[in-house]
């Protein structure tokens, strides 16, 4: 056998890298806002929406895994919106997404600049988010295959990093601070959970990825959906019961970062090890999200590389770097506008690639007209309570 026809790596382990990719875009940003919204609503009550919304998005996920399955052409979001909804669809398409990857985008180059100065306490935050986006860039113009492997010795480390949080932080959990319930933050959680569990971004790339093996992209959605919501419910668990609310309430907004909370209240070892976590999480996040950006201009739109990248990285990068929001406020606005956007946008494109579409699918679904309806109602609920909430 030749050197060209002996596989890589890469080639024999599609599905861990088609994995480590998908929950790379999930897991993000958003869980470092989870335990503030959680701590503010109640452990016990936050958790139930954090597993509800977690099990709604398994289904999501799969459904516009379907949609993919069922289009020979690869796209993003803007593309399959304009396939099955016409201009229409991809007008609103092209509203929410760019939205989302833009304010996910916006978050990480905030919470990294907050967690690596809280790991090193020179300088300042605005220097480690210039830093970072530098680097980021780089990757991001290596494209698809160096943020593969990035994500797959990433991911694990992560993992590694809330196990050992655990490990640190059992005697020094408050359980009282997990007990609490004001149902006057009852639909607080709910655009940063959004955010926290948006990933159609990933699901094009996660076909690319598995090239031939296509048959196993059920099962890598599947495992890509639930780890989040099982590392979510530990890390906020964790955070709440070192930090507590009250505590919380008295930091500077970009302060209630989870693991910048930490770094004040938990041990110095356990908050180094936090902020690790987070910047790993934002790292793998940031790559995908930039890629998948940079994808729907050149793809979907026909425009250079080089105008493609620009574009998908210039406007996260002035956002931040001239402090014109924060990091909880960008997460749940960008979560229940977008989010609710993109996920009635795939309800939709669902009921008509079934009829449209041009490819047979490794997997279906079925009708689903009763749990759609039901996504659907959730999501137009919570774009009118994000407007409301301003």
């Amino acid at each position: 056998m030749s050197k060209k026809e002996v596989p890589s790596f890469f080639t024999r382990n599609r599905f861990p890298i088609s994995v480590a990719t998908l929950m790379g875009i999930i897991v993000g940003a958003g869980i470092l806002g989870i335990p503030y919204v959680i701590a503010k609503a109640g452990y016990l009550y936050g958790f139930l929406i954090l597993l509800i919304i977690g099990l709604a998005y398994i289904f999501l996920n799969l459904t516009y895994g379907e949609i993919v399955l069922r289009t020979k052409r690869l796209h993003q979001l803007p593309g399959y919106a304009e396939r099955y909804l016409g201009k229409v669809g991809k007008t609103i398409a092209t509203i929410a997404m760019p939205l989302a990857v833009y304010g996910a985008l916006t978050a990480y180059l905030i919470g990294v600049g907050e967690a690596a100065f809280a790991i090193f306490r020179w300088g300042a935050p605005l220097l480690y988010t210039i830093i970072f986006f530098l680097i980021s860039a780089v990757i991001v113009i290596c494209g698809i295959k160096a943020m593969g492997k990035a994500e797959l010795i990433l991911i694990p480390f992560l993992v590694i990093v809330v196990l050992i949080i655990g490990i640190f932080s059992l005697n020094r959990l408050d359980y009282s601070s997990l007990s609490a319930w004001d149902l006057r933050y009852s639909f607080l959680p709910y655009g940063i959970l959004v955010f926290a569990y948006m990933g159609f971004a990933g699901i094009p790339e996660v076909r690319e990825v598995l090239g031939l093996e296509t048959r196993k992209m059920k099962k890598v959605i599947i495992v890509s959906s639930i780890i989040p919501i099982v590392l979510y419910a530990i890390f906020a668990f964790i955070v709440i019961g070192i930090v507590g609310l009250d505590n919380f309430e008295i930091l500077q907004p970009n302060e209630r970062i989870a693991t910048v909370a930490l770094s004040l209240y938990a041990h110095p070892l356990l908050g180094i090890l936090a902020n690790v976590l987070a910047i790993l999480a934002m790292f793998t996040s940031f790559l995908t999200n930039a890629i998948a950006l940079k994808g729907v201009y050149h793809y979907d739109y026909r425009l250079s590389p080089v105008s493609s990248l620009f574009l998908t990285l210039i406007i996260p990068f002035l956002i931040a770097v001239f402090g014109l929001t924060t990091f909880l406020a960008v997460l749940g606005f960008t979560g229940a506008v977008s989010g609710g956007l993109e996920g009635l946008l795939v309800i939709l494109m669902y009921w008509r690639a079934r009829r449209l579409g041009d490819r047979k699918p490794e997997y279906t679904l079925g009708k689903m007209h009763v749990l759609g309806s039901i996504f659907m109602a959730m999501f137009l609920l919570g774009i009118v309570y994000a407007f409301w909430s301003l």
